[in-house]
């Protein structure tokens, strides 16, 4: 059986160039994972974790960024 190399072993695949800073919510989230295991201070799996987490879409008063399903569901509240 075949082991896995750890992260922090390996590579980065991404060039300099093309590498993206966390975001201040980014850090508070790793931050707060790190709290909850006990650890100082985020690590490179607490960062990985956040930035492969999709973004929150904001949604606008016209309902732009909903999914067609929850907007239905949000006009036929208003109706009744």
């Amino acid at each position: 059986m075949a082991t896995k190399t750890p992260p922090w072993k390996k590579k980065n695949p991404v060039k300099k160039t093309n590498r993206t800073k966390l975001t201040d919510a980014q850090k508070e989230e790793a931050k707060s994972r790190a709290e909850k295991a006990g650890r100082p201070y985020p690590n490179l799996v607490d960062n990985m974790a956040v930035t492969r987490k999709p973004a929150k879409k904001k949604i606008n008063a016209a309902g732009e960024g909903e999914t067609p399903w929850k907007r239905s569901a949000r006009c036929a509240r208003k109706l009744t």
